[in-house]
């Protein structure tokens, strides 16, 4: 069959705009779209570096987070401690979003309302934490460990699954005043009131209640947890009301 230069021009063009179209879906990893950038949303991580974040308490080594593949990365292999990466700036009110993966047994948190002291050893002395695990993870058994909970203090309120190890998640906490919503996979897996007698009730019953500073402040840095197994995150961005 003859094919005429013209119509084989418009083929080659037509599989050109349908390649573009899939490298542009690649591309669109910790980018804000022109609705994002109207409704107020601000990148926490911009896939290329490690700005607007430092080590827990100032620690001078920054390697065991790594950007890689436009991923922020904590590298299980970099032995030189284990130190949790948190934001320069402070949130209080706010919705924050992120996506994460783990890889198989794979352990990890974000942290939230995080205070930065010297006699506070890590972002879980002052920081409740946004549970991250891997099903295939002995924790697993423990319905209040399990990704989407407020980690120790209850199981989630709708049941959900994380997606296979190595595959992405995507989480988001919402905070107003005290009040905080987690979500995972877009299903509602938390409430609480931080600033209630409630929550300081449940911490006098829990492990935190030697810990001074823990669940008792409603504004801090943001933290993600170092947990020796490794963790990825991308997507990471919030808010603010």
């Amino acid at each position: 069959m003859k094919i005429s230069t013209h119509s084989l021009i418009v083929a080659v063009a037509a599989v050109a705009i349908v390649f573009s179209s899939f490298a542009g879906q690649d591309n669109q990893n910790n980018v804000l779209s022109k609705k994002e950038k109207a409704e107020g949303w601000k990148l926490l991580f911009d896939g290329q570096s490690t700005e607007g974040w430092h080590l827990y308490n100032g620690s001078s080594q920054f390697t065991l987070w790594k950007v890689k593949d436009g991923e922020l990365f904590c590298d299980p292999n970099d032995k030189t401690g284990a130190t949790d990466l948190v934001t320069d700036n402070l949130y209080k009110n706010y919705d924050l979003k992120f996506d994460w993966k783990l890889p198989k047994g794979g352990n990890s948190g974000v942290f939230i309302n995080v205070l930065e002291r010297a006699d506070l050893p890590a972002a879980w002395s002052s920081g409740p934490e946004y549970q991250l695990l891997d099903d295939a993870n002995a924790d697993f058994a423990k319905p209040e460990d399990r990704s989407g909970c407020l980690f120790s203090f209850g199981p989630q309120k709708t049941p959900v699954k994380t997606k296979p190890a190595n595959a992405w998640n995507h989480s988001e906490i919402k905070q107003i005043n005290g009040k905080i919503q987690f979500y995972l996979n877009g299903t509602l897996t938390t409430e609480e009131d931080l600033s209630s007698k409630a929550w300081a009730d449940k911490i006098a019953k829990s492990h935190f209640k030697t810990i001074p500073d823990f669940g008792k402040h409603l504004s801090g840095h943001i933290g993600l947890q170092d947990w020796a197994t490794g963790i990825s995150f991308r997507n990471i961005k919030i808010k603010e009301f």
